[in-house]
This record gives structure tokens, C-alpha cells and sequence, in this order.
């Protein structure tokens, strides 16, 4: 999404094709750079505040070290510690932020949030996570699936379990490069319906198929790619055994991994709770990516940030 002349990141959607591979291929680069010490200092003099309502582990430290790594200041703000505690409404908030700092980086509750900040702040915002999108989560995950597959068009995805906002992002991301995408989840757990109508729309133009059912058994049938998530997110605990018992069933194991490709990866974006979502041998298995996955979490970090700043 771009206002005036900043730039700021809140959905996949705010991406064009073009941007979107454009965005990939400089997370490649930006690796390669990083790993050598070579980045330069493409976001010098620039600080970046990180909003967090929820607690992070590997968005938090991505997000910090791609800063120092680019040159720039990262500030944490926890959002307990702030004065929306006390009733300050983030348009407030935003506004002072953003005369303090050159971006805002948010992991939080409500999608709204991450609108009002870049509403009101002025400066480009990033969407480090909100109820209906985990757009950075994306990049780091296309980013593996190219190292592993060395292509995105033309595979198959399949999701397991909670149309969440990972899923919602990986439904426009899949649909915007042209990688075809089966979600298998339980009724009433279905991605967002407007998501879903604005990646089905992407995907007439990209050629792709992107279903939903509700065995995943058929989501798996053909797919290079098994992804899933958390049966129950912060901010869920209240549901967690209503949740788990609706999500008996939508765990990758050896069983279900078996029925997708020969050769098919695993994926999962952590924390992983195993032994429900997935099984301890899987995830630790030859067909998992996902620690090469978390690691992509800073380059993608990187990317969004100059993207967002430069």
C-alpha cells in the first residue's frame, strides 16, 4: 500500500505480481549479502519501532537483526508498557510514533491496527501480524519452497488445519505467483470469505486452482508442499479444547505425508506444538524444511524493511 510517497506493507495483496517476485528475488539477494556481512548500510540513520502486543519470538528477532544488518536503530515497544493500556486510542499513538521513527513494524491483535497506523503515523508500517494476515511470514516461505523446489508456478500447496492469517496470506500469495492451493480444514474454520474472493480472482489471471475441503486426505493428493499451523493462536486459549477436538483429524504425520508427492517438503511457521498439528518425526524428518524456513524469517525481514524505506 503506498500513500503519498511511502510505502507500507499490511497484506499480499498490496503487491502487484511484479513486486511480489521482485520482492522474492531481492530476499535471495539480500541472504546471500547478509550471510557474507556485505549489506551495506541501506537503511542508515533510519529507525524502526516494533509494536508488539503479542509476544514473538522469531518475527521480534528477525526484524531487529535485519535492521542492525542494514544499518539501521530497531526500538521494541512492547505495547503493555505504552500508553494505550491507559486508553490512549492508536490514532494517538500513531501520530507521535510517527514522528519519532521512519517505520513501524506491528505484531498485533486486530487487522484495524495496522490500518490506523499507517492511517495515521505517516510513516510506512509493516504488518508483522494481525488477525487476518501474516503477509512477511509469505515472503520467508516462497523464498524455501524456491531453495527446495527451485520453482513456485506450477506446484501444489496444501494446508492443513486452521484457515488462519497465515493461511489467508498464503491463499493471495499462492494465487499472485501462480502456485496452485488445496486448504483442508474443519466447517467453521475456513479462511476469511473476502481473502478468499480476492485470491480466487488473482487466480483466474495466474491460472491457478485454489479449493477447500474438508478431508485432508484430498487436500494432499498431488501436492509438493504440506504447510499447517497452530490449532489454537494467542489470543484463542479460551476455545483451546474446543479447537482441538474440531481439529481431530488435520495432522500432518507420516500417514498423510506419504499421500502427497513423492518428495513433497513440509513446512510450518512456529511455534509448533507436536503431537497435534504435526508429529515429532515429521517435523524433525528428512521431507521438513521448517528450520530452513524460520532461518528465512530474517531475509525477509530485510527485504520488507528496504522495501518499505528505500
Amino acid at each position: 500500500m503506498q500513500v503519498g510517497s511511502r510505502r507500507s506493507f499490511l497484506s499480499v495483496a498490496d503487491l502487484s505480481k511484479q513486486e511480489f517476485a521482485d520482492l522474492l528475488e531481492r530476499t535471495r539477494t539480500l541472504k546471500e549479502s547478509i550471510a557474507r556481512r556485505s549489506s551495506g548500510n541501506i537503511l542508515e540513520k533510519k529507525v524502526i519501532g516494533l509494536l508488539f502486543e503479542k509476544p514473538s519470538t522469531r518475527t521480534r528477532t528477525s526484524f531487529e537483526v535485519a535492521a542492525f544488518r542494514l544499518g539501521g536503530e530497531p526500538i521494541y515497544m512492547q505495547s503493555s508498557e505504552l500508553q494505550g493500556t491507559r486508553g490512549e486510542p492508536i490514532q494517538d499513538t500513531a501520530r507521535i510514533l510517527g514522528s519519532y521513527l521512519d517505520c513501524i513494524v506491528a505484531r498485533v491483535f486486530a487487522h484495524d491496527t495496522v490500518i490506523q497506523l499507517a492511517k495515521h503515523s505517516h510513516v510506512s508500517v509493516v504488518n508483522a501480524l494481525s488477525d487476518l494476515e501474516h503477509p512477511t511470514q509469505i515472503i520467508s516461505d516462497f523464498l524455501t519452497i524456491i531453495e527446495s523446489k527451485g520453482k513456485l508456478q506450477g506446484l501444489t500447496l496444501a494446508y492443513i488445519g486452521d484457515g488462519d492469517n497465515v493461511c489467508n496470506s498464503l491463499l493471495l500469495g499462492s494465487a499472485l505467483v501462480g502456485m496452485n492451493m488445496n486448504v483442508a480444514c474443519p466447517e467453521g474454520y475456513d479462511p476469511d470469505a473476502a481473502i478468499l474472493a480476492k485470491a480466487q480472482s488473482l487466480a483466474k489471471e495466474t491460472g491457478v486452482k485454489l479449493t477447500i475441503t474438508r478431508k485432508p486426505t484430498d487436500a494432499v493428493k498431488g501436492a509438493d508442499v504440506l504447510y499447517t499451523d497452530v490449532w489454537v493462536s494467542m489470543g484463542e486459549d479460551a476455545e483451546r479444547d474446543k479447537r482441538i477436538k474440531a481439529f481431530q483429524g488435520y495432522q500432518i504425520n507420516s500417514t498423510l505425508l506419504k499421500a502427497a508427492n513423492p518428495g513433497a517438503v513440509v513446512m510450518h511457521c512456529l511455534p509448533a506444538h507436536r503431537g497435534l498439528e504435526i508429529t515429532d518425526d515429521v517435523i524433525e524428518g528428512a521431507q521438513s524444511i521448517v528450520w530452513q524456513q524460520g532461518a528465512n524469517k530474517l531475509y525477509s525481514a530485510a527485504s520488507v524493511l528496504e522495501y518499505c524505506l528505500k
